[in-house]
C-alpha cells in the first residue's frame, strides 16, 4: 500500500488496523497509551474519584461532560 497516496485519516485507520490485527485490541491500545501524556494533576482528580462522590455529584459531572461533548460536535 501506498501512504504517500492516502489522507491522513485513512492512513490512521490503516495503523490501528495493522496494529489491531498484530498486536490484538489491547495490544493495540497499550500501544497507542504509550504516546498520550494526559493532562492535568492526576494525583488531585484522583481523589476526586476516590472520595466517594454523591449521586448527585456523579449525575452532573455526567451533565457537563455530555453538554461540552454535544458542543463540540456541534461546530
Amino acid at each position: 500500500m501506498k501512504v504517500y497516496n492516502m489522507s491522513i485519516i485513512e492512513i490512521q485507520k490503516y495503523g490501528f488496523e495493522i496494529l489491531t490485527q498484530n498486536l490484538g485490541v489491547i495490544g493495540m491500545l497499550k500501544f497507542i497509551q504509550q504516546f498520550d501524556r494526559g493532562h492535568g494533576d492526576y494525583t488531585k482528580e484522583r481523589s476526586k474519584w476516590l472520595d466517594n462522590p454523591t449521586i448527585e455529584e456523579i449525575e452532573n459531572e455526567i451533565r457537563q461532560l455530555h453538554a461540552k461533548h454535544s458542543k463540540s460536535h456541534k461546530k
